[in-house]
């Protein structure tokens, strides 16, 4: 008798907890923001020629298109399946694959989408897909994502909705982009994708990556759409107005025992796509000792701003020296009432540009690739032989493109 309650009690507690997951999955479940919802697919060059006329028999009524990828890639097929849709009138939708690094890149990539999508009649929203983070901080991905939201958002006019994985809308994504932004997600394997307790509900929901369809060789990613990633209106995408390019100057880098692309990037003042692009480097983390890499180093007159923390021992003036601007400058940015008294912790904002004359009358000049110190000493008025003194130049026909010179048309004026 004893053996059979305690069987009894062991199923009982086994109906229990499948009855508390049932519980737990349903309210996991993320619903379609409306109903019904409409079969869809998401494409790229990885499927080759599509017969979308077969697709469409087959029950398919959206399409979204991989356009392009970071700033450097425009998917070969773009054209042909734009077009080939457009034929058979379905709801055409394209996406970005994000590769940035910084908000700049970001802003970037968003321009080279718009461009190669220009002069199309998007159907729905333009996509986001950002899903490979690197080392990134969650604080910089979602800087990113905005930059890059904001940026397409705002050249081409058409409103933009976020791809993404449940774990990366769980984790990864900030409320505040799901706040403003309608979430298409991928979750594979569920009738319904998991809630993420962010985004209320979903607007597209990829379901498998193993699609058989008509007209498509081999597997293809299916979603469901409701009408909510349709855009309001259809006009052609704008061309972007174009950003005029900054002077650029080539120089060859040999890669040394420890270096990467980032660091590399950064002494550059480029960028680690723009490395990759210039070098053809088909993986970024992986380069060896020795190769060469052609960089390109853009000249510009918009200056860098920097934040600076205050040391034991700085001044003014030997900040202004080492970062390329002026006491006066530093002044004015940072409101600083009394330059003679500054403490140690400080934050301040420094800009920094090619040259300044400086307080003591110095020039610091940044080298650029080609110039020589000849070359250097002609456009200033003064000797070689005083430019090699006063920054220690042992070798005058040995100097870097990117080191800065301390130049002084005033040789009385001695360097702080």
């Amino acid at each position: 008798m004893e053996k059979k309650k305690s069987k009894q009690y062991y199923i009982l507690i086994l109906i229990i907890f499948v009855i508390q997951i049932g519980i737990q999955n349903t309210v996991l479940a993320l619903s379609p923001i409306s109903t019904p919802t409409y079969l869809g697919m998401d494409v790229s060059a990885w499927q080759g020629y599509i017969n979308y006329e077969k697709a469409k028999e087959d029950g398919i009524e959206y399409v979204y298109i991989k356009a392009t990828e970071g700033t450097w890639y425009t998917d070969s097929y773009l054209q042909y399946n734009y077009e080939n849709a457009k034929k058979q009138n379905l709801k055409i939708g394209v996406y970005h694959f994000v590769r940035a690094t910084n908000e700049n890149e970001a802003k970037a990539e968003a321009r080279y989408f718009a461009n190669a999508i220009s002069g199309m009649e998007i159907d729905c929203k333009l996509a986001m897909d950002f899903e490979e983070f690197g080392n990134l901080s969650i604080e910089e991905i979602n800087k990113i994502s905005f930059a890059f939201l904001n940026e397409t958002q705002r050249i081409t006019g058409k409103e933009m909705v976020i791809y993404s994985n449940t774990n990366d809308a769980i984790h990864i994504f900030t409320q505040e982009l799901a706040n403003q932004y309608p979430l298409w997600v991928a979750n594979y394997g569920v009738n319904e994708p998991y809630d993420n307790g962010k985004w209320n509900s979903w607007v597209g929901f990829q379901y498998t990556s193993r699609g058989n369809i008509n007209g498509v060789n081999g597997y293809v990613d299916l979603n469901r759409f409701t009408k909510e990633i349709l855009l309001e209106e259809t006009n052609p995408i704008p061309i972007p107005e174009p950003v005029p390019e900054p002077e650029t100057s080539i120089i060859y880098y040999t890669v040394k025992r420890g270096d990467t692309l980032s660091q590399i990037a950064l002494y550059y003042g480029t960028t680690v796509q723009d490395i990759v692009r210039a070098n053809q480097i088909p993986n970024p983390n992986l380069i060896y000792v020795g190769q060469r890499l052609l960089i390109e180093i853009k000249q510009t007159s918009e200056k860098e701003e920097i934040e600076y923390t205050v040391k034991k021992g700085d001044t003014l003036s030997q900040i202004a020296l080492d970062y390329n601007t002026t006491v006066e400058s530093i002044v004015q940015i940072n409101n600083i009432p009394n330059p003679n008294l500054i403490y140690v912790g400080q934050k301040i904002k420094i800009k920094i540009d090619d040259y300044t004359i400086h307080d003591c009358g110095h020039i610091i000049y940044k080298i650029k690739w080609g110039d020589t110190m000849t070359s250097i000493a002609k456009k200033y008025g003064v000797s070689i032989q005083s430019i090699a003194e006063i920054n220690n130049i042992e070798n005058v026909n040995l100097i870097y493109a990117g080191e800065q010179l301390r130049i002084c048309r005033y040789p009385k004026v001695k360097a702080i």
